[in-house]
């Protein structure tokens, strides 16, 4: 378990982390999203121990990094998949780290079958693809055989295969009772792999919650309901205290529960054709939710008429 209590990171006068707090529990993949800037590989590097955090406290087990006797058994961590000598080949990079945990050499062409590299193991590293780099850093994570897992960015460089088996072995370590931190930018990936959220913008917590709650947080959800008798549901919805609006043939209903939804239309005798959630992705909650937080907003390129061929002075 991670645990960190009012977590603050300071450079001068600007706050990379400020007051944090949450709590990493096993038996789950937890996801840590945030904007560009917002603090997310500054925590982690507080976590690991390479960064020291200017108030407040981050614990692994109960101890901070620097104090356990064997890290690599206790935590393991992908950064930086690039983080590796490139004269060195995958079997000998995965060697020098399992001596300095005292590590069996047996261990390392476990772990190098375990993420697919067992045939490149004699291969030096900077002949390796990106996604070669990130299966290379992979297996560096998993050699100690640890409980707390924490990837930055996992699937990056990966192709198709390669993301579909990183997902679900992220879901299989954390069934295994294992606690897992996964930070990435892709959304999509985030909602099928995680099961709850750590949420920051600016350094502070937006959402501490799980991937269903943070999702319901969103304005898009609604409650689509398709009747002959729209007007009717409507009176009825906003009666109860709920709102409405007009999507095509069918009604989305805000501020009441499928199940409210459901006995009103049955309690003033509407006939319903069709009633379901309206599906809102992690990624429109994370945009609304964290719009606030964003430190850079580019904008789209403007629309030209296109120019008409030759200038005045050429016709």
């Amino acid at each position: 378990m991670i645990e960190a209590r009012s977590l603050t990171k300071r450079y001068g006068s600007t706050a990379a982390v400020s007051d944090l707090s949450f709590t990493i529990r096993p038996g789950m993949v937890t996801g840590f999203l945030g904007p560009n800037g917002a603090g997310k590989t500054t925590t982690m590097r507080m976590i690991l121990g390479l960064d020291y955090p200017t108030a407040g406290t981050v614990t692994i087990g109960g101890v901070p990094y620097a104090q356990l006797d064997y890290p690599m058994r206790e935590v393991g961590a992908l950064l930086e998949a690039r983080a590796v000598h490139g004269g060195r080949t995958a079997r000998s990079h995965l060697v020098s780290l399992a001596q300095t945990n005292d590590i069996s050499r047996r261990r390392v062409d476990e772990v190098l079958g375990i993420v697919g590299l067992a045939d490149v193991a004699g291969k030096r590293s900077k002949g390796f693809s990106l996604g070669m780099s990130q299966r290379l850093g992979i297996a560096a994570a998993l050699l100690g055989d640890p409980q707390i897992l924490m990837f930055d960015e996992p699937v990056n460089g990966l192709d198709p295969e390669g993301i579909i088996w990183i997902r679900s072995f992220m879901r299989s370590l954390a069934a295994e009772g294992r606690t897992v931190l996964v930070s990435s930018h892709l959304m999509s990936e985030m909602e099928n792999t995680a099961d709850h959220l750590i949420v920051i913008g600016r350094g502070e917590l937006i959402a501490d919650c799980s991937m269903a709650d943070f999702i319901a947080r969103s304005s898009g959800q609604a409650i689509l309901v398709r009747t002959p008798q729209r007007d009717v549901l409507a009176s009825a919805v906003t009666a109860a205290g709920g709102t409405v609006s007009y999507t095509g043939a069918e009604l989305a209903v805000r501020g009441l529960t499928e199940d409210q939804v459901a006995e009103l239309a049955f309690g003033n005798g509407i006939r319903v054709q069709h009633l379901a959630p309206m599906k809102v992705s992690l990624e429109q909650a994370f945009m609304e939710l964290t719009a606030d937080s964003v430190d850079y907003h580019a904008e789209l390129p403007a629309s030209r008429e296109p120019a008409e061929h030759g200038t005045e002075a050429q016709r």
